[in-house]
C-alpha cells in the first residue's frame, strides 16, 4: 500500500511543512512493513529538494520538472499528478495546508471523486481506524473524522501542528516523473513576490504581530526588530492592514494567514475574533496593549499593560544583551 506526500519548494529550498507531512502519512500507516510512503516534488530547479526529500521517505520521490510547472498553477500541477497517482494508486494523498494546498487539494479530490479533510491538526490511530482532528469556530471547538470505504482520500495538514519526519531508515530513490504537456487554459506569465520577511510566515517559531496600535508602517519597525532578534517573522492584523500599515501578505486571521507558532506576541492587537481565529492555537501568546480590558488579554497566556513602543524596544535590548552574554 503506498502513500504520496505533494511536497512544497520554495525558491528552490524544501519547506518545512513538507517534512510535515511525511509525518503525517507516516502517522496514516501506521507500522505496517508493506507500506511505501512517496512523493512528489513540482516545480523547476527541484533536484536538490528532491535529493533531500529522499532521505525521509521510504519510497520514491518523483521529480516531476517542467518549464510550465515553474510557477504555481493548479491546471497544470493537477495535470502533471494524474498520471502518476494513476501509476501508484496511493491510499492517502497528503498536503500542507498552505496556499497552494488549499488550492491544490480540492481540485485532486474532485478529479478523482475523493474525500477531503482540510486543515487537520492531529493523527491517532485506534485499531484499524485513523482518526483525523482539525478546529472548528475559529478554534473554539474541534471534531475527529474519519474516512469510510477505499481510498484515495485526500489530507491537507497544518504547517507547525505535526512534528517533522525525521531520517528514513533506507532511504528513497530520486525518479525523474514527465508527464506530457498539458493544454492550458491559463498560463502564468509573471509571478511578482512582496518580501514578508526572511522567514515563512506561515511556519515560523515566532511571530511578532502588530494592530491599529502601531499608528503607522514606521510603527512596525521596533517589531521587525524583535523578530529578527528572536529568528521569527512579522504578522499583522487585518485593521493594520486595511489602515495600509503593511501588505496583506502579512494579515493573520480568518481572511488572512492561520498561524500556530510556539511564540506568538500580539502588539497592539484588540482581539478581534477574527483575528483570534488565525493565532488562538500557538503555544504561547503574550499580548501588548495599552488598553487592560482589551479581548487578547483574555486568550494570552502573558499580558503587559503598557505602550508598545516602550515595551517592545525594552524587550528588543534585553534579548540582544542576553544573547551576547
Amino acid at each position: 500500500m503506498s502513500y504520496l506526500v505533494i511536497a512544497e519548494t520554495r525558491e528552490g529550498m524544501l519547506r518545512q511543512v513538507s517534512l510535515e507531512s511525511v509525518q503525517a502519512a507516516t502517522l496514516i500507516a501506521g507500522s505496517s512493513e508493506s507500506i511505501s510512503i512517496c512523493a512528489a516534488v513540482i516545480g523547476s530547479d527541484i533536484q536538490a529538494a528532491a535529493q533531500e526529500l529522499s532521505a525521509f521517505v521510504t519510497g520514491s520521490v518523483y521529480a516531476i520538472e517542467q518549464e510550465e510547472l515553474e510557477a504555481y498553477n493548479a491546471e497544470a500541477y493537477a495535470h502533471a499528478l494524474q498520471g502518476l497517482i494513476a501509476e501508484i494508486q496511493p491510499e492517502f494523498i497528503v498536503l500542507g495546508h498552505t496556499a497552494i494546498g488549499r488550492d491544490l487539494a480540492p481540485l485532486l479530490a474532485a478529479s478523482l471523486d475523493a474525500g477531503q479533510l482540510s486543515d487537520v491538526i492531529s493523527i491517532q490511530r485506534q485499531d484499524d481506524e485513523v482518526l483525523f482532528t482539525r478546529p472548528l469556530y475559529a478554534g473554539k471547538a474541534f471534531e475527529q473524522k474519519r474516512f469510510v470505504g477505499s481510498g484515495p482520500h485526500v489530507v491537507t495538514i497544518r504547517p507547525n501542528n505535526i512534528a517533522a519526519a525525521s531520517e528514513a531508515d533506507v532511504s528513497g530513490s530520486v525518479i525523474a516523473y514527465n508527464p506530457p504537456a498539458a493544454q492550458l487554459r491559463t498560463i502564468v506569465q509573471e509571478v511578482v513576490r512582496k518580501a514578508s520577511g526572511k522567514v515563512d510566515l506561515a511556519e515560523a517559531k515566532v511571530v511578532v504581530s502588530g494592530g491599529r496600535g502601531v499608528k503607522s508602517a514606521e510603527g512596525f519597525k521596533p517589531l521587525e526588530e524583535l523578530a529578527e532578534v528572536l529568528s521569527g517573522a512579522v504578522g499583522a492584523s487585518r485593521g493594520a492592514c486595511d489602515a495600509g500599515y503593511c501588505d496583506y501578505a502579512l494579515q493573520i486571521g480568518q481572511t488572512g494567514k492561520v498561524v500556530t507558532p510556539e511564540l506568538y506576541i500580539a502588539c497592539g492587537i484588540s482581539g478581534a475574533i477574527q483575528h483570534l481565529a488565525g493565532m488562538s492555537q500557538s503555544r504561547i501568546i503574550i499580548a501588548i496593549n495599552k488598553d487592560p480590558e482589551a479581548p487578547i488579554f483574555k486568550v494570552a497566556d502573558y499580558g503587559i499593560v503598557g505602550d508598545l513602543f516602550e515595551v517592545v524596544p525594552l524587550l528588543t535590548q534585553e534579548l540582544k544583551a542576553a544573547r551576547k552574554s
